[in-house]
C-alpha cells in the first residue's frame, strides 16, 4: 500500500468549521485509520475510529457526528451499501467516500445515496483536509440558507431590533435578561401580543456565549399541526431522504418557540422528551441525535388556565416555567412611548425614502394618553402608515408649535404627558392621581390650570 504523506499545514488554513467538527473514520486498515486520525485530531473537536461497518453502526447508535469518512471496500459490505443501510435508520452526518476504484457505476451510486465527496487513494494529507473542509463548509452553508429562508418567511422579521426604553418596567426586564443570559436555564416570556417578547429573547441570546451561533425563532401557531413535528424535529422519508429540522439547524445556538400554547398535544410530549434528554429523534428515524440548545419560550396565553382545561401538558408547563419574564404592556411604559415613536419615525423615513413627520407636543401628548392595546407593534405600524400617507390619523394629529428634541425632552412637556396619563388611568380623579404620583392635589390642580385643562 502506498503510504500517504503528512504535510505541515497551519491549523486555520481549512476554515473555522473544522475546529468544531466531530468526525468518524471507518476503515478496516489500521494504518489508514491512524493516518487520518493523526491529521484530523489536531484540527477537530473530536475524531473516533471504527474498524468495520458493524462497529461503526454501534458507535452511531450512541453518538452523533458531523461527518463520516469511510472506505468503500471493506469486509462484509461496501461503504456505499453501509450508507444506504444507515440512511434507513437515520444517518444525519455527511459522508466522504475513500476509494481506489472510482468507476462510473460507483460514482452514480454515491450520488444517489447522497455522498458529499470522493477522495481517491493514494492521497496526501492536504487532500483529505480539503475534502473535509469543503464538506463542512457546504453543510453550514445549507444551514445558513435554510435559516435565512425561515427568517424571511417568518412573521417576526421586524423583531430584530433592540429592547429600547428607560422606564422602570423595561429596565427591570433588561436586568433579568442580563442576569439569565449566561445560564442554560429555559426561560418563559409572557405578556400581551406586541410587547416585545421575541426582541427580549434575541437580546438574551446576544448577551450569551451563544451569540455567534444561530438564533432560530419559531411561531408554533403559524405552522400547520400536521407539519410542526417535521419542521421542528426533522424527517426521514420513505425514500430514505433526510431533512434536518429547526432543532438541528439551531444546534449550538438558541431556539425560541413562540405561541407555545398552540403546540399540538403529541408535539408537546415529544418536546418534553427533548428538554429532558437533550436529544431529538427525527420523524421516521430510529436514532436520537444529541442537541446543544438553549430553549426560550413565549406565549400571550394563560398557561395555567390551559393546563387546568387540559389544553397544555402540566409536566411540560413545569419544565418550561423555570424562570418567567413578564413583558410589560406599552401603557405601563409611558416614559418609553415618545422615545419609540421618534426612533420608528427616523427608521421608516430612511427605509421608505419618504419625509419624516413632525412630532409636535400635541401629537406626543395624544400618544402618551392612548391605551395602545396592540402595544409596541401597534405604535410601530401607526408610524409606518403615517409616513406612507404623509400625515397622522385625525385622532393623533396636532397643531403644536414645539417639535424635535424640545418637544421630546422639555421638562414641562414631559411632566404634562406623565400627569395626563395618570389622570386618564384614574378616570380623571385628581386626588387619586396625586396619591399615585406622590404629590399634593394642589400641585395637580395648578399644573392642569396652567395647561388649560
Amino acid at each position: 500500500m502506498n503510504q500517504p504523506v503528512i504535510s505541515a499545514v497551519p491549523r486555520d488554513e481549512y476554515g473555522e468549521n473544522l475546529a468544531g467538527a466531530s468526525i468518524l473514520v471507518i476503515d478496516d486498515e489500521p494504518g489508514m485509520r491512524n493516518f487520518m486520525t493523526k491529521i484530523l485530531s489536531p484540527r477537530c473537536k473530536r475524531v473516533e475510529q471504527a474498524a468495520s461497518a458493524a462497529e461503526a453502526s454501534a458507535i452511531l447508535d450512541q453518538s452523533h457526528f458531523d461527518l463520516v469518512i469511510l472506505d468503500n471496500i471493506m469486509p462484509g459490505k461496501t461503504g456505499l451499501e453501509w450508507v444506504q443501510e444507515q440512511r434507513r435508520v437515520g444517518l444525519f452526518a455527511d459522508t466522504i467516500l475513500v476509494t481506489a476504484y472510482a468507476d462510473l457505476e460507483t460514482a452514480i451510486m454515491a450520488l444517489r445515496v447522497g455522498v458529499a465527496d470522493f477522495v481517491l487513494k493514494p492521497f496526501r494529507a492536504n487532500q483529505i483536509l480539503n475534502s473535509v473542509a469543503r464538506a463542512l463548509d457546504r453543510k453550514y452553508l445549507r444551514r445558513e440558507n435554510y435559516l435565512l429562508k425561515h427568517e424571511l418567511s417568518a412573521e417576526g422579521s421586524a423583531a430584530r431590533g433592540r429592547l429600547l426604553g428607560k422606564s422602570a418596567a423595561i429596565t427591570q426586564a433588561r436586568e433579568m435578561l442580563t442576569r439569565l443570559a449566561p445560564l442554560p436555564t429555559p426561560v418563559l416570556f409572557t405578556g400581551a401580543s406586541g410587547t416585545g417578547k421575541e426582541i427580549a429573547a434575541r437580546t438574551m441570546h446576544s448577551l450569551s456565549d451563544r451569540a455567534q451561533k444561530p438564533f432560530v425563532a419559531v411561531n408554533c401557531a403559524a405552522i400547520a399541526p400536521d407539519r410542526i413535528a417535521h419542521e421542528l424535529f426533522g424527517v426521514l422519508d420513505e425514500q430514505d431522504r433526510r431533512r434536518d429540522g429547526l432543532f438541528l439547524h439551531a444546534d449550538g445556538g438558541t431556539l425560541f418557540l413562540d405561541e407555545v400554547a398552540q403546540m399540538p398535544d403529541q408535539v408537546q410530549a415529544a418536546l418534553l422528551r427533548v428538554l429532558e434528554d437533550q436529544r431529538v429523534r427525527p420523524v421516521g428515524a430510529e436514532r436520537d441525535i444529541p442537541l446543544n440548545l438553549r430553549f426560550l419560550f413565549a406565549t400571550n396565553a394563560d398557561l395555567e388556565e390551559a393546563v387546568a382545561e387540559g389544553r397544555f401538558r402540566a409536566d411540560l408547563y413545569h419544565r418550561i416555567n423555570v424562570v418567567k419574564i413578564e413583558m410589560p404592556p406599552l401603557r405601563e411604559r409611558i416614559e418609553d412611548i415618545i422615545e419609540l415613536a421618534a426612533l420608528f419615525m427616523e427608521q421608516f423615513s430612511a427605509t421608505l425614502g419618504m419625509p419624516a413627520l413632525e412630532l409636535n407636543e400635541e401629537t406626543l401628548l395624544k400618544f402618551s394618553r392612548y391605551d395602545w392595546p396592540g402595544n409596541v407593534r401597534e405604535l410601530r405600524n401607526l408610524i409606518e402608515r403615517s409616513v406612507i400617507l404623509g400625515e397622522f390619523p385625525e385622532e393623533f394629529s396636532g397643531k403644536g408649535s414645539v417639535t424635535g428634541p424640545a418637544a421630546i425632552e422639555t421638562l414641562d412637556l414631559v411632566t404634562q404627558r406623565h400627569i395626563m396619563h395618570m389622570l386618564d388611568a384614574c378616570d380623571g380623579n385628581r386626588a387619586e392621581a396625586a396619591r399615585r404620583l406622590g404629590v399634593s392635589r394642589k400641585t395637580i390642580d395648578r399644573k392642569c390650570a396652567s395647561w388649560g385643562v
